[in-house]
């Protein structure tokens, strides 16, 4: 938290082929299997629990601690205490320096972050592996000297309850996720409160108060050491013993929480009316027993059947084909204790709560009543198991799956139990778990409507009977301050740099002109297969904002031979995933499987593209939830400043639409639309197919030659895009009332990719606003406390695109922050970076890239970009090296063309009451537009 079908015909003219749609797909090679994670265990005498995981094929380490102390453990009367640790962590310590974490971990081309569970806490780091032993001493430091102090805690305090009012109080739904979806679930367990805590106990607290929850719960053995990456294991042991073998174990217990949350044997059922709710919802809870239980894994492949891809149940009957909701989905939260099962449902435009309620509780009547199939149990195992593999692709994903297992299942085995007893859940399991567990009268309800004149509901809060154990103060709390820097104890020197693995990447060309582009990466089973294709947005005609999105999004519901209902099933079955969008610039279809079933997926992958058939029952579908997501998103004042933004930099172009098309847009689209855009954006001479992952080259060849090879292109003439023309420089208010914060952006056009200042403009971008050590959140959240987080982009395309710089505050402070981001860029333009300064912010991007290409689809995803943007595929080698070659006066020249506010178009969306007339101060020309009225189809916005 610191820092979610019918088979159809097509007409011949859009129909070049369909010769292997109905290919029968081979049979299954040998099944592939999860291998079990390979740790080392060992328990320091002060009771520290050290893990390690070794990985040589990765030139990365990452090291977590996880401690076992979550939101469950927060006192009486103090909710949120163990989430303030989740920032206060980063402060300064004996020998660190406030924020200092930040700069051994993000400086060097790594990154750190944390979370809050119900039942832990975790801090975890993923640096450059030479960097290992730097962040074994900084662990080590603050576990055992951390600095609380009160100016500290004051200013990390305001930095959660801007998290609070951006999760919570601003973004739609906020409240039914965040805060009563635990309230309803819980009658007696402590897992009733928010785990972000309430503004009121977050102002009532103390520094001594915080004092003492840390000396209570953060020490070593309450606390658990997983390093996984590459490292020499001999040295790691040294490393440990030096850094966390000295920490001292108080000799008092830990307090534990053993209150038993009751079953619950009679249905509730609440209903709340709330601000920024653009559609009706309904979330359904229920109990579920403790992770290690035996009956987890059933409940798994359960959860997987309802609401795993779009097969699911959830989705193909409610979404899909009664159209109830614009989304429908579950949490299977298993924890220590008392687990919950969520089921919720954003209903769609039209529809009531009702029926919503009704249509989930069929489903999981269906669940008790009657056996699932055969089909339905494979492919919820296979999902699983895909799942799983993808999660062990990279260092850190290894940690945290065993770090769970331990502190959560109290197994450092049980995630690969858990795998291993999934392959034996049977239908009966199944029914015997829904019988068990998802009954009515086991059932909480939570309705969640629109606010109404004269409406208010059901209060919702923690009960009162919530077992809460007060606070206990120890008597022997050292209170730590830092040292002199005479003092101080030296950061060790990093070690030899390990070189990473870059991948390369082969191309050949079919004879009807598509690309074929092959990366092996033989380390997983795993493939990631991409169709890339030039039908971006910026084709999108005038008032048909969303028509190349529709079109992408179109592609996987129904070909000539398969409908969408076959697709989702036939893919899902293999244990994949396939997908399709489009950007600004390209359109993409994409599919992630087991290596032992790429030829039946890719089979698949091949008809979506070739021969999608655009059935007017399934446009109509997909722009009504179109409609409705985006209803959804014209809510949240930062993803509205962001659309308004846009709007406002490029007028009446297309770059200035909302890609995905608006609720105006959307209706206007009709099918001979969806088909031009695919018939001028879809042909083998502009496409490629992308390939990476556990196949080889000559295969991945021999799978495209048989799949496309004999692909036609149909003869359309592309036309070309239209430039982007900048608009003149406005400054807008969306006035949103009783907005739960403000979203900013200040906003101005930028550069195409190939335009020589690109790496230049991103190391610039860096240093203004990528990452949590860059200006704008140092600036912004760091020193005032203003803001969650605060960042730049600048996104490059094919033409010039947009440069952004943006945050979200609290409704009085908005002036302020536009104010400190606009004098941001200006001195980024105007004054040069210092040399060290500016290493860092090289490293910031390397590291980033370097952690992409790890992962099958991040190479995958990487190369389609390139193709998308028309950059040589070698920059997949070439790009760590052009980043390094930037130079301040490069940085300063391109900050000059690219972040200079003075021709930046600034957006506030909010409660324009709290705000206006200080913005109108330093901007007298500011145009107020209730957001009612806002009409982002046009250049006016009015």
């Amino acid at each position: 938290m610191r820092l979610t079908r019918t088979a159809l015909l097509l007409s011949a003219a859009l129909l070049p082929f369909a010769a292997h749609a109905q290919d029968a797909a081979p049979a299954p090679a040998k099944p592939i299997a999860v291998a079990p994670l390979a740790y080392t265990e060992r328990t320091l005498p002060n009771g520290l629990r050290v893990y390690a995981i070794r990985d040589t094929s990765t030139a990365n380490v990452s090291v977590q601690v996880w401690y076992d102390v979550g939101s469950k453990d927060d006192p009486a009367g103090k909710s949120g205490f163990a989430h303030m640790f989740e920032h206060l962590m980063f402060k300064g310590t004996r020998n660190l320096v406030d924020e200092q974490m930040d700069r051994l971990t993000e400086d060097v081309g790594g990154y750190n972050n944390a979370s809050t569970n119900s039942d832990y806490t975790n801090y975890y780091e993923v640096v450059p592996a030479n960097h290992l032993e730097r962040l074994l001493f900084a662990e080590g430091d603050r576990m055992a000297s951390l600095i609380v102090d009160q100016k500290v805690f004051a200013s990390e305090r305001d930095v959660v309850k801007e998290e609070l009012r951006s999760r919570v109080l601003a973004s739609p739904y906020g409240k039914l996720f965040y805060i009563y979806f635990p309230n309803i679930s819980y009658s007696v367990h402590p897992y009733a409160r928010p785990g972000i805590g309430s503004i009121e106990d977050l102002d009532a607290a103390t520094i001594d108060d915080i004092r003492a929850f840390h000396a209570t719960y953060y020490r070593p053995d309450n606390a658990v050491l997983v390093v996984a990456g590459n490292f020499d294991p001999k040295q790691l042991d040294r490393w440990v013993d030096q850094y966390f073998g000295q920490i001292a174990t108080p000799k008092r217990p830990i307090p534990r929480v053993t209150v038993a949350e009751p079953p619950r044997t009679v249905a509730t059922r609440k209903t709340v009316y709330e601000a920024n709710t653009p559609l009706p919802a309904v979330l359904l809870s229920y109990q579920l027993p403790a992770d290690n239980d035996a009956d987890t894994p059933a409940l798994m492949v359960l959860d997987g059947i309802l609401s795993g891809g779009e097969n699911s149940r959830l989705y193909r009957n409610i979404v899909y084909r009664d159209q109830l909701a614009a989304q429908a989905d579950t949490f299977l939260d298993t924890r220590q204790s008392t687990g919950a099962y969520a089921m919720y449902a954003i209903l769609a435009g039209g529809k009531s709560a009702e029926q919503g309620e009704q249509a989930m509780r069929r489903e999981i009547a269906d669940l008790r009543d009657k056996p699932v199939s055969e089909a339905e149990l494979a492919e919820a195992k296979n999902e699983i198991l895909t799942s799983a593999l993808k999660s062990r692709e990279t260092a850190e994903g290894k940690a945290s799956t065993l770090a769970a297992s331990i502190i959560v299942s109290r197994d450092p085995k049980a995630a690969d139990q858990q795998l291993a007893a999934i392959a034996r859940v049977t239908a009966a399991d199944i029914q015997r778990v829904a019988r068990k567990y998802l009954n009515d009268n086991q059932s909480a309800a939570l309705v969640y409507l629109p606010q109404e004149a004269g409406k208010t509901g059901d209060t919702v809060s923690i009960a009162p009977t919530v077992k809460v154990a007060p606070l206990v103060a120890p008597k022997d709390i050292v209170v730590h301050t830092q040292a002199s820097a005479a003092e101080r104890v030296a950061i060790p020197a990093p070690a030899a740099p390990v070189a990473p693995t870059i991948p390369s990447a082969s191309e050949t060309k079919l004879a009807n002109g598509m690309r074929v582009i092959v990366v092996e990466k033989r380390d997983l089973p795993i493939v990631t297969a991409t169709v890339v294709s030039t039908a971006g947005g910026s084709r999108d005609l005038p008032g048909k904002a969303g028509t190349a999105s529709l079109a992408a999004q179109l592609m996987t519901k129904g070909t000539v031979t398969r409908s969408a209902e076959q697709i989702a099933q036939q893919i899902e079955s293999l244990g994949g995933s396939i997908g399709a969008g489009a950007d600004w610039d390209a359109a993409f279809a994409t599919v992630t499987v087991k290596a032992d079933q790429v030829a039946p997926a890719m089979t698949i992958l091949a008809d979506v593209a070739r021969n999608p058939a655009f059935a007017q029952a399934e446009i109509d579908r997909a722009r009504k939830q179109s409609v409705d997501g985006i209803t959804v998103q014209l809510k949240d004042p930062a993803a509205l400043a962001g659309y308004t933004a846009s709007r406002t930099v490029f007028g009446d172009g297309p770059y200035g639409n909302v890609l995905g098309g608006t609720p105006t847009s959307l209706p206007r689209i009709a099918r001979d639309d969806v088909v031009a855009a695919y018939r001028t954006g879809w042909n083998p001479n502009s496409a490629a197919l992308v390939v990476v992952g556990d196949i080889a080259r000559a295969d991945a060849g021999a799978l495209a030659q048989k799949l496309f090879g004999d692909w036609k292109a149909n003869g359309v003439a592309v036309p070309a895009v239209t430039p982007p023309v900048a608009a003149k420089p406005r400054v807008i208010v969306v006035d949103m009332p009783d907005a739960g914060q403000a979203g900013v952006v200040v906003a101005r056009p930028g550069i195409a990719r190939s335009n020589p200042d690109f790496y230049a403009a991103q190391v610039a971008n860096a240093t203004l606003g990528v990452g949590f050590t860059s200006r704008l959140n140092r600036e912004i959240r760091i020193k005032r406390g203003l803001a969650y987080g605060a960042s730049s982009g600048v996104d490059t395309r094919r033409l010039s695109g947009i440069v952004t710089a943006s945050t979200q505050t609290k409704n009085p402070s908005a002036p302020e922050v536009v104010s400190l981001i606009a004098a941001e860029m200006k001195r980024m333009a105007s004054e040069p970076v210092p040399a060290a300064e500016l290493e860092t912010r090289k490293a910031v991007l390397v590291g980033s890239f370097g952690r992409r290409i790890e992962r099958t689809d991040g190479i995958a995803g990487a190369l389609a970009d390139y193709v998308a943007e028309g950059v040589p595929l070698e920059t997949l080698r070439s790009y760590i090296p052009a980043i390094q070659g930037v130079d301040p006066a490069a940085v300063q020249a391109a900050a000059a063309k690219v972040l200079d506010p003075t021709g930046a178009s600034i957006v506030v969306v909010g409660d324009a009451k709290q705000f206006v007339d200080a913005l109108r101060q330093s901007y007298p020309r500011v145009e107020v537009i209730p957001a009612a009225s806002l009409n982002l189809d046009s250049a006016a916005l009015k």
